[in-house]
């Protein structure tokens, strides 16, 4: 995908080969030492977003580059309007539903290879019952496959590595893992360790010994099971990335209804083309962007904009494309089609900010970029000391390989997954999911929180919060009458009316005459009374004023945020209404619990100004950013971001996705859209906006077990390292050692399960339950 701007020219890379971090910055190095090229690699989508002169540099230089530093990179086929069924759709949209599974098909074998040879090899080496009389080649029959087909992967990378003069965690496991079953091969072959009846020893004394009766294929065999398993899961979490996208793309209507010749035809929505005018009718989807030509009714459009009152549309208004029909019959005439749409425009903000966002670098791999050098250099120290010291080649050769095996992260392997499995499981009891390992460490520095208003904060639905009745007029015959009328009108502020009227009123009875007022609201006849439901200037068409009572009822809801709704019946003003996107009761509780995290909340909204700063006092929120478009939502987080904050957002439309893939840390409520849930790095599945403090307390808590298991598992194998180079390093206490330190880690993990959401507080009715003025 390519794309030029004033001589600039834009492309889109895919990037094959990555293992870790490390790997997107050495390509992200060799490509920016390119003149005239500005690139961001990105290892989670497996991408190079590239800014070249055109004159200077051709794309195919910039994939000579990448194939130069030992990954493929190749060009994102072009992008179609919508997917194909079981394809990923826009450009770089993702993997379709079982390309994921096919990519990581190769993984999860060499994973169920290595765990069921494994497993019986760590066995017969742990427990000396086991050691029948030729368990060691037994042993060495199960490990072969794993040291040599299960862990290829690590000995490709480490070998394309040391091309290029780079060491990473792949060159650890490679070398340590080769260390180990080289050495026992040499023990079983040549040394003793092929004898009848061979056992390891268990003395737990520091001696120096030849080697030669030691056989490590417990070691390379482990080492190998547990990678692959860390590996794994972190695949299959990466493989998502692009799924924010294909969820997008996949809101828009499937099939128009398109007005050809004065009649209706049923095509595909990818047929559809600029002029087309096409019928939507009463709870359909707009299939496109365009221009009401016949009709009116009040369209949905918060999934977009994040606008909780519907909008009303007649003859000449624009429309959306995604967007519900939530009233009349319309015939729209389309626009824009296909990659032009405001649809797929947000597509392409989602895109555009997950390639921007920068990776987190893994933390083993940053230290094993100091580490596995210094290891290998010991071990050729080691191996030149000794035999420059006439101890002889094998006690040289036995101290060497020591230091390799000592310095094998079997606990480090176990470091990132066990607690990242043992930390998102825990979540998950509580309603939290947590992505991957690399949404982590954004928990810890975040300082701002982004709340969405509308399904975040608020419920999401209109809600009828207030009454305010002339004098002599009694509530519940109100709410009878105005209930009753608008039980025939499916407008959502009609719906929230009815449903306020039945939870108060009772039954409602049966309109006698209905008509619809475009726009304005409703009348007709209930129980024998000429009843008006709408704006007030429905009333003051029909000749019916506000008395100054109500006018100041009126007043007072719109000051409030609300929609104000004025109610008259034969020929007089009875009451005003007040309807808003109630706050949940708990919203007040969560902004407090994440201002104790240390966090600045933030409220961004696409409504009105009003109605936003009536909410944000409501629950506690200094700082309101109102009548926002989706896009502009970008623009705020972007904006925050270069004032050096560390910015965390909560969302749940689709107009919130590119802001939640932009932000630090996105956390998608879920009981909101799809496209918003796979953009987010944590989904809190209930839409209780006290659980982000919790997800984030958890986040935190996990990040801080890892780092605490990375610590011990490299203390564990800094402390060994002497021993081993002064060649006193008996097997027994390498092999205890090893374990000890694998179920330090392992338990350390298991700390996450005690993990305990903060107490709640019962909220009280809250402005949901009260419908006092």
């Amino acid at each position: 995908m390519t794309a030029t701007v004033n001589g600039t020219a834009e492309v889109e890379l895919a990037i094959g080969g990555m293992t870790c971090a490390s790997c997107a910055a050495r390509v992200e190095r060799k490509l920016n030492r390119m003149d005239g090229v500005v690139a961001t690699v990105n290892y989670a989508t497996e991408k190079a977003k590239i800014s070249y002169h055109g004159d200077e540099v051709s794309v195919r230089d910039l994939i000579a580059t990448v194939e130069a530093t030992g990954y493929t990179a190749t060009e994102p086929p072009p992008a179609r309007t919508r997917p194909e069924p079981g394809d990923g759709g826009s450009s770089g949209g993702g993997d379709g539903e079982s390309e994921p599974e096919e990519a990581l098909r190769p993984l999860r074998q060499r994973l169920i290879t290595a765990a069921v040879l494994a497993v019986p090899v760590v066995a017969m080496a742990m427990v000396p019952a086991l050691q029948f009389e030729y368990w060691q080649w037994l042993s060495l029959t199960l490990a072969a496959p794993v040291v040599t087909y299960a862990a290829w992967p690590f000995h490709r990378a480490a070998f394309t590595n040391a091309r290029h003069g780079a060491a990473t965690m792949d060159t650890l496991v490679s070398v340590g893992v080769s260390a180990a079953f080289l050495w026992s091969l040499w023990a079983l072959f040549l040394g003793s360790a092929g004898e009848p009846g061979m056992t390891h020893g268990f003395e737990l004394t520091i001696a120096r010994t030849d080697g030669a009766g030691n056989i490590y294929l417990e070691v390379a065999a482990g080492v190998t099971a547990f990678i692959l398993a860390g590996r794994y899961f972190e695949a299959r979490s990466k493989r998502r990335a692009g799924a924010a996208l294909k969820a997008l793309m996949e809101l828009g209507a499937k099939d128009v209804t398109v007005l050809r010749a004065g009649a209706e035809q049923l095509v595909p929505v990818e047929e559809l083309a600029v002029g087309d005018r096409f019928l939507v009718r009463p709870g359909e989807k707009i299939a496109t962007d365009g221009t009401v030509v016949e009709g009116s009714s009040a369209v949905d459009v918060s999934m977009l904009t994040g606008e909780s009152v519907p909008v009303e549309v007649s003859v000449g208004d624009a429309v959306t494309g995604a967007t519900l029909n939530a009233g009349g019959r319309l015939v729209v005439e389309a626009r824009r089609v296909g990659g032009d749409t405001q649809l797929a425009r947000m597509a392409k903000l989602v895109e555009d900010a997950q390639n921007g966002k920068a990776a987190v670098q893994r933390l083993a791999d940053r230290i094993s970029a100091v580490f596995v050098p210094a290891v290998i250099v010991l071990a050729l120290g080691t191996l030149g000391f000794w035999l420059g010291s006439g101890a002889g080649g094998t006690a040289a050769f036995t101290a060497a390989v020591a230091v390799l095996i000592i310095a094998c992260p079997c606990a480090l392997g176990l470091a990132t997954p066990t607690a990242l499995m043992v930390g998102t499981g825990r979540g998950a009891q509580l309603g939290i999911l947590i992505k991957g390992p690399e949404v982590l460490e954004s928990t810890r520095r975040a300082d701002t929180i982004v709340l969405d208003k509308t399904g975040t904060v608020t419920t999401g639905k209109m809600t009828l919060l207030g009454i305010h009745t002339a004098a002599g007029t009694g509530e519940i015959e109100v709410l009878r009458l105005a209930g009753a009328l608008e039980s025939a009108s499916e407008h959502p502020l009609a719906r929230a009316v009815v449903s306020g009227a039945a939870e108060r009123a009772g039954a409602l009875p049966a309109p006698e005459d209905f008509v619809n007022v475009p726009g304005l609201g409703v009348r007709g006849v209930v129980d024998g009374h000429a009843v008006l439901v709408g704006r007030e200037r429905l009333l003051a068409d029909a000749g019916v004023a506000l008395p100054a009572e109500l006018e100041q009822a009126r007043a007072r809801a719109e000051a409030a945020g609300r929609t104000a709704i004025t109610v008259a019946w034969d020929g007089r003003a009875r009451a005003v209404l007040g309807v808003a996107d109630a706050v949940k009761p708990t919203s007040a509780e969560a902004v407090r619990r994440l201002r104790a995290l240390g966090l600045t909340p933030i409220l961004l909204t696409g409504d009105n100004k009003a109605v936003a700063e009536a909410v944000a006092a409501e629950v506690g929120i200094d700082r309101v950013i109102a009548e926002v478009m989706p896009e502009d939502k970008v623009d705020v987080v972007r904006r925050l971001q270069e004032e050096g904050r560390t910015v965390a957002m909560v969302g749940d439309g689709v107009n919130d996705a590119a802001a939640l893939a932009q932000a630090d840390l996105g956390l998608a409520m879920g009981t909101g859209t799809d496209a918003a849930i796979e953009a987010g790095d944590l989904t809190l599945v209930r839409g209780d906006l006290r659980v982000a403090a919790d997800a984030i307390r958890l986040s935190r808590r996990t990040l801080g077990t890892i780092k605490g298991n990375l610590f011990w598992a490299f203390a564990y194998n800094v402390a060994a390292l002497p021993l081993a180079a002064a060649g006193l390093l008996n097997p027994m206490i390498a092999g205890a050692a090893m374990a000890f330190s694998s179920v330090f880690v392992v338990g350390n993990s298991l700390r996450l399960r005690r993990f305990r959401p903060a107490r709640r507080v019962q909220p009280g009715t809250g402005r949901r339950g009260a419908l006092a003025a």
